[in-house]
Protein backbone atom coordinates (compact mmCIF):
# COMPACT_ATOMS: atom_id res chain seq x y z
CA UNK A 1 0.00 0.00 0.00
CA UNK A 2 1.42 3.28 -1.21
CA UNK A 3 2.31 6.07 2.10
CA UNK A 4 1.28 8.85 0.43
CA UNK A 5 -1.75 9.09 -2.17
CA UNK A 6 -1.55 11.70 -5.35
CA UNK A 7 -4.14 14.28 -5.24
CA UNK A 8 -6.97 14.96 -6.39
CA UNK A 9 -8.55 17.18 -9.33
CA UNK A 10 -6.78 18.83 -12.46
CA UNK A 11 -3.93 21.72 -11.57
CA UNK A 12 -4.26 22.94 -15.08
CA UNK A 13 -6.65 26.17 -14.13
CA UNK A 14 -5.61 27.69 -10.79
CA UNK A 15 -6.89 28.94 -8.66
CA UNK A 16 -10.59 27.88 -8.63
CA UNK A 17 -11.91 31.10 -8.06
CA UNK A 18 -15.08 32.78 -9.30
CA UNK A 19 -14.75 34.47 -13.07
CA UNK A 20 -14.63 38.55 -12.83
CA UNK A 21 -17.46 39.16 -15.36
CA UNK A 22 -20.51 36.43 -16.83
CA UNK A 23 -18.98 36.10 -20.10
CA UNK A 24 -15.98 34.97 -20.89
CA UNK A 25 -12.53 37.30 -22.22
CA UNK A 26 -10.55 35.89 -24.81
CA UNK A 27 -6.77 36.17 -25.00
CA UNK A 28 -5.91 34.37 -27.81
CA UNK A 29 -7.22 34.08 -31.55
CA UNK A 30 -6.79 32.30 -34.48
CA UNK A 31 -5.54 35.19 -37.22
CA UNK A 32 -4.91 32.92 -39.95
CA UNK A 33 -8.64 33.78 -41.91
CA UNK A 34 -9.83 37.15 -42.96
CA UNK A 35 -12.67 38.79 -41.28
CA UNK A 36 -13.86 38.99 -37.86
CA UNK A 37 -12.67 35.77 -35.75
CA UNK A 38 -15.01 35.60 -32.88
CA UNK A 39 -19.20 36.06 -32.45
CA UNK A 40 -21.23 35.85 -29.17
CA UNK A 41 -24.52 34.30 -29.15
CA UNK A 42 -26.96 33.16 -26.10
CA UNK A 43 -27.18 29.80 -24.83
CA UNK A 44 -30.86 28.62 -25.46
CA UNK A 45 -31.25 25.46 -24.00
CA UNK A 46 -30.75 21.66 -25.65
CA UNK A 47 -32.82 19.96 -28.27
CA UNK A 48 -32.08 17.06 -30.81
CA UNK A 49 -32.23 16.55 -34.31
CA UNK A 50 -32.72 13.39 -36.66
CA UNK A 51 -29.23 13.87 -39.08
CA UNK A 52 -27.95 10.77 -42.01
CA UNK A 53 -24.65 9.58 -40.84
CA UNK A 54 -22.18 10.80 -43.38
CA UNK A 55 -19.12 10.04 -41.49
CA UNK A 56 -17.01 7.70 -43.59
CA UNK A 57 -15.76 4.99 -41.08
CA UNK A 58 -19.13 5.15 -38.67
CA UNK A 59 -21.24 1.74 -38.49
CA UNK A 60 -24.47 3.55 -39.17
CA UNK A 61 -23.12 5.54 -42.43
CA UNK A 62 -25.89 6.45 -44.73
CA UNK A 63 -28.10 5.34 -41.67
CA UNK A 64 -30.56 8.24 -39.45
CA UNK A 65 -29.23 9.25 -36.21
CA UNK A 66 -30.22 11.43 -33.48
CA UNK A 67 -27.63 13.81 -32.65
CA UNK A 68 -27.86 16.49 -29.19
CA UNK A 69 -27.79 19.83 -29.98
CA UNK A 70 -27.42 23.35 -28.27
CA UNK A 71 -28.91 25.57 -29.51
CA UNK A 72 -27.57 29.30 -29.23
CA UNK A 73 -29.72 32.33 -29.86
CA UNK A 74 -27.00 34.79 -32.36
CA UNK A 75 -28.62 38.95 -32.31
CA UNK A 76 -26.70 40.62 -34.62
CA UNK A 77 -23.86 42.51 -33.12
CA UNK A 78 -22.48 46.21 -33.70
CA UNK A 79 -19.19 47.50 -33.94
CA UNK A 80 -18.81 50.42 -31.14
CA UNK A 81 -14.53 51.43 -31.58
CA UNK A 82 -11.82 50.50 -33.75
CA UNK A 83 -8.54 50.11 -31.70
CA UNK A 84 -4.96 50.61 -33.29
CA UNK A 85 -1.92 48.71 -31.59
CA UNK A 86 1.81 49.57 -31.51
CA UNK A 87 4.67 47.60 -29.88
CA UNK A 88 7.29 48.55 -27.61
CA UNK A 89 9.80 46.66 -25.77
CA UNK A 90 6.59 45.73 -23.30
CA UNK A 91 4.19 44.21 -25.52
CA UNK A 92 1.55 45.60 -27.73
CA UNK A 93 -0.31 48.79 -26.49
CA UNK A 94 -3.20 50.79 -27.41
CA UNK A 95 -1.46 53.56 -29.75
CA UNK A 96 -5.13 55.06 -30.90
CA UNK A 97 -9.04 54.17 -30.30
CA UNK A 98 -11.63 55.36 -32.39
CA UNK A 99 -15.25 55.50 -31.27
CA UNK A 100 -17.39 55.09 -34.15
CA UNK A 101 -20.52 54.63 -33.14
CA UNK A 102 -22.70 55.94 -30.46
CA UNK A 103 -25.96 53.63 -29.49
CA UNK A 104 -28.51 54.82 -26.47
CA UNK A 105 -28.65 50.71 -25.41
CA UNK A 106 -24.73 51.17 -24.81
CA UNK A 107 -25.44 54.08 -22.05
CA UNK A 108 -26.43 51.04 -20.58
CA UNK A 109 -23.29 49.25 -20.25
CA UNK A 110 -20.58 52.03 -20.19
CA UNK A 111 -20.58 56.60 -20.31
CA UNK A 112 -20.14 56.63 -24.73
CA UNK A 113 -17.32 58.70 -25.50
CA UNK A 114 -17.74 60.86 -28.68
CA UNK A 115 -17.95 59.85 -31.71
CA UNK A 116 -14.38 60.58 -32.58
CA UNK A 117 -13.44 63.69 -34.68
CA UNK A 118 -10.46 61.31 -36.71
CA UNK A 119 -11.45 58.70 -39.53
CA UNK A 120 -10.29 56.18 -40.48
CA UNK A 121 -9.02 57.51 -43.89
CA UNK A 122 -6.63 59.61 -41.30
CA UNK A 123 -5.16 56.42 -40.72
CA UNK A 124 -2.03 54.84 -42.34
CA UNK A 125 -2.75 50.85 -41.40
CA UNK A 126 0.83 50.06 -41.85
CA UNK A 127 2.11 52.54 -38.69
CA UNK A 128 0.23 49.78 -36.47
CA UNK A 129 1.70 46.24 -35.37
CA UNK A 130 -2.26 45.40 -35.32
CA UNK A 131 -5.45 46.64 -35.42
CA UNK A 132 -8.62 44.90 -33.82
CA UNK A 133 -12.51 46.04 -32.82
CA UNK A 134 -15.07 46.49 -29.85
CA UNK A 135 -18.25 45.38 -30.56
CA UNK A 136 -21.11 45.15 -28.32
CA UNK A 137 -24.33 42.80 -28.31
CA UNK A 138 -27.99 43.48 -28.77
CA UNK A 139 -29.51 41.36 -26.08
CA UNK A 140 -33.11 43.61 -26.63
CA UNK A 141 -33.73 41.70 -29.64
CA UNK A 142 -33.59 38.12 -28.03
CA UNK A 143 -36.14 36.44 -26.60
CA UNK A 144 -35.57 36.53 -22.73
CA UNK A 145 -36.15 40.17 -21.93
CA UNK A 146 -32.45 41.16 -21.24
CA UNK A 147 -31.92 44.89 -22.23
CA UNK A 148 -27.91 45.70 -20.88
CA UNK A 149 -26.07 44.71 -23.78
CA UNK A 150 -22.06 42.94 -23.22
CA UNK A 151 -19.12 44.78 -24.74
CA UNK A 152 -16.16 42.63 -25.94
CA UNK A 153 -12.87 42.92 -27.71
CA UNK A 154 -12.71 41.14 -30.76
CA UNK A 155 -9.83 40.08 -33.40
CA UNK A 156 -9.72 40.52 -37.17
CA UNK A 157 -8.00 38.30 -39.34
CA UNK A 158 -6.03 38.86 -42.33
CA UNK A 159 -3.50 41.48 -43.30
CA UNK A 160 -3.59 45.30 -41.95
CA UNK A 161 -5.24 46.62 -44.80
CA UNK A 162 -7.88 43.85 -44.76
CA UNK A 163 -8.77 44.59 -40.95
CA UNK A 164 -9.30 48.10 -42.43
CA UNK A 165 -11.41 47.69 -45.25
CA UNK A 166 -13.29 45.11 -43.09
CA UNK A 167 -14.20 47.89 -40.40
CA UNK A 168 -14.80 50.83 -42.97
CA UNK A 169 -17.50 48.46 -44.68
CA UNK A 170 -19.15 47.55 -41.30
CA UNK A 171 -18.67 50.41 -39.07
CA UNK A 172 -22.80 51.24 -39.21
CA UNK A 173 -23.96 47.70 -40.55
CA UNK A 174 -25.01 45.06 -38.08
CA UNK A 175 -23.21 41.67 -38.20
CA UNK A 176 -25.11 38.67 -38.53
CA UNK A 177 -23.89 35.19 -37.57
CA UNK A 178 -23.78 33.70 -41.13
CA UNK A 179 -21.61 36.29 -42.00
CA UNK A 180 -18.89 34.88 -39.52
CA UNK A 181 -19.85 30.90 -39.57
CA UNK A 182 -21.04 28.56 -41.94
CA UNK A 183 -22.85 25.22 -42.00
CA UNK A 184 -20.36 22.13 -40.79
CA UNK A 185 -17.72 24.59 -39.76
CA UNK A 186 -15.68 24.07 -36.27
CA UNK A 187 -15.59 26.52 -33.34
CA UNK A 188 -14.18 26.79 -29.62
CA UNK A 189 -16.32 27.83 -26.93
CA UNK A 190 -15.10 30.55 -24.69
CA UNK A 191 -17.66 30.68 -21.10
CA UNK A 192 -18.57 30.88 -17.70
CA UNK A 193 -19.64 27.41 -16.66
CA UNK A 194 -22.53 27.04 -13.74
CA UNK A 195 -22.23 28.35 -10.34
CA UNK A 196 -22.45 25.78 -7.73
CA UNK A 197 -20.93 27.96 -4.64
CA UNK A 198 -18.68 26.55 -1.70
CA UNK A 199 -18.44 22.80 -2.60
CA UNK A 200 -16.36 20.44 0.14
CA UNK A 201 -13.49 18.18 -1.52
CA UNK A 202 -15.28 14.78 -1.73
CA UNK A 203 -17.34 16.90 -4.89
CA UNK A 204 -14.33 19.71 -5.89
CA UNK A 205 -11.72 17.61 -6.11
CA UNK A 206 -12.82 13.25 -6.12
CA UNK A 207 -11.26 12.48 -3.23
CA UNK A 208 -12.68 9.54 -1.64
CA UNK A 209 -14.64 9.19 1.68
CA UNK A 210 -13.07 7.86 4.84
CA UNK A 211 -13.85 5.12 6.37
CA UNK A 212 -16.52 5.63 9.27
CA UNK A 213 -13.85 4.80 11.98
CA UNK A 214 -11.63 7.69 10.88
CA UNK A 215 -11.72 9.96 13.70
CA UNK A 216 -12.90 14.25 13.38
CA UNK A 217 -13.65 14.10 9.88
CA UNK A 218 -15.21 11.46 6.91
CA UNK A 219 -14.83 14.34 3.95
CA UNK A 220 -11.68 15.59 4.31
CA UNK A 221 -8.62 15.20 2.56
CA UNK A 222 -7.31 12.55 4.43
CA UNK A 223 -3.65 12.59 5.78
CA UNK A 224 -1.55 15.31 4.58
CA UNK A 225 2.60 14.57 4.70
CA UNK A 226 5.46 15.22 3.61
CA UNK A 227 5.73 19.24 1.42
CA UNK A 228 2.23 19.70 2.06
CA UNK A 229 3.32 21.24 5.46
CA UNK A 230 6.81 21.45 5.77
CA UNK A 231 6.26 24.96 5.39
CA UNK A 232 4.52 25.87 8.76
CA UNK A 233 1.35 26.63 6.57
CA UNK A 234 -1.12 24.55 4.23
CA UNK A 235 0.21 24.14 1.01
CA UNK A 236 -2.42 26.10 -1.60
CA UNK A 237 -2.34 22.44 -3.46
CA UNK A 238 -4.50 20.68 -0.82
CA UNK A 239 -7.99 19.86 -2.02
CA UNK A 240 -10.10 21.59 0.35
CA UNK A 241 -13.47 22.91 0.32
CA UNK A 242 -14.06 26.53 -1.85
CA UNK A 243 -15.43 27.85 -4.73
CA UNK A 244 -16.85 25.43 -7.40
CA UNK A 245 -17.80 26.41 -10.74
CA UNK A 246 -18.43 29.90 -12.83
CA UNK A 247 -15.19 29.49 -13.80
CA UNK A 248 -14.09 30.91 -17.38
CA UNK A 249 -13.06 27.67 -19.51
CA UNK A 250 -12.68 26.90 -23.15
CA UNK A 251 -14.29 24.41 -25.27
CA UNK A 252 -12.63 23.21 -28.15
CA UNK A 253 -13.56 21.93 -31.56
CA UNK A 254 -17.48 22.01 -31.22
CA UNK A 255 -18.95 21.88 -34.56
CA UNK A 256 -21.54 23.43 -35.87
CA UNK A 257 -24.29 21.96 -37.76
CA UNK A 258 -26.86 24.78 -38.31
CA UNK A 259 -26.46 28.49 -39.25
CA UNK A 260 -30.52 28.95 -39.37
CA UNK A 261 -32.39 32.39 -39.93
CA UNK A 262 -35.78 30.80 -39.41
CA UNK A 263 -36.50 30.59 -35.46
CA UNK A 264 -40.03 28.82 -36.38
CA UNK A 265 -37.63 25.86 -37.08
CA UNK A 266 -36.69 25.55 -33.78
CA UNK A 267 -39.30 27.13 -31.46
CA UNK A 268 -42.13 25.38 -29.91
CA UNK A 269 -45.38 26.64 -28.72
CA UNK A 270 -44.03 27.40 -25.62
CA UNK A 271 -40.64 28.27 -26.28
CA UNK A 272 -37.53 26.74 -24.34
CA UNK A 273 -38.02 26.50 -20.93
CA UNK A 274 -36.17 29.43 -18.43
CA UNK A 275 -35.51 31.15 -21.95
CA UNK A 276 -38.31 31.75 -24.07
CA UNK A 277 -39.07 31.80 -27.70
CA UNK A 278 -35.74 32.32 -30.10
CA UNK A 279 -36.17 35.74 -32.25
CA UNK A 280 -32.76 35.78 -35.00
CA UNK A 281 -30.50 34.27 -36.14
CA UNK A 282 -29.49 30.53 -34.17
CA UNK A 283 -26.61 28.14 -34.33
CA UNK A 284 -27.15 24.61 -33.11
CA UNK A 285 -23.35 22.88 -32.25
CA UNK A 286 -23.41 19.27 -32.00
CA UNK A 287 -22.96 18.71 -28.28
CA UNK A 288 -23.34 20.08 -25.10
CA UNK A 289 -21.61 23.44 -24.07
CA UNK A 290 -20.53 24.97 -20.29
CA UNK A 291 -22.40 27.53 -18.86
CA UNK A 292 -26.33 28.18 -17.61
CA UNK A 293 -29.53 29.34 -20.11
CA UNK A 294 -28.93 33.06 -21.20
CA UNK A 295 -25.53 33.25 -20.64
CA UNK A 296 -23.34 34.67 -23.55
CA UNK A 297 -21.03 32.09 -25.25
CA UNK A 298 -18.20 33.56 -27.23
CA UNK A 299 -17.91 31.49 -30.33
CA UNK A 300 -14.18 31.53 -31.99
CA UNK A 301 -12.11 30.48 -35.08
CA UNK A 302 -10.75 26.86 -33.73
CA UNK A 303 -6.90 27.12 -32.59
CA UNK A 304 -6.39 23.29 -32.30
CA UNK A 305 -8.23 21.65 -35.40
CA UNK A 306 -7.10 18.36 -36.35
CA UNK A 307 -10.02 16.29 -36.99
CA UNK A 308 -12.57 17.08 -39.84
CA UNK A 309 -15.93 15.39 -39.47
CA UNK A 310 -19.17 16.46 -41.74
CA UNK A 311 -22.70 16.12 -39.98
CA UNK A 312 -25.01 18.53 -42.17
CA UNK A 313 -27.32 16.04 -43.99
CA UNK A 314 -30.38 17.40 -41.40
CA UNK A 315 -33.72 15.73 -41.75
CA UNK A 316 -35.73 16.97 -38.83
CA UNK A 317 -34.65 19.14 -35.81
CA UNK A 318 -37.24 18.29 -32.44
CA UNK A 319 -38.59 20.56 -29.68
Amino acid sequence: MKKVNPRHGSMQVWPRKRANRPYARVRSWNTKEAGILGFPGYKVGMTHIVATDTRKTSNSKGEEIVIPVTVLECPPIKIYSARFYKEDAYGKKVATEIVLNKDKELLRKIQTKKVSDKKLDDLNSSDFSDISIIIYTTPSKAGFGKKKPELMEVAIGGSNEEKLLFIKENQNKEIRISEVFKDGEYMDAHAVTKGKGTQGPVKRFGVNLRSHKSEKTKRGPGAISGGWVAQQHMMYRVAFAGQMGYHQRVQYNNQILKVGDKPEEINAKAGFKDYGLVNNDFVLVKGSLQGARKRLVTMTKPKRLKKKETLVAIEAIHQ
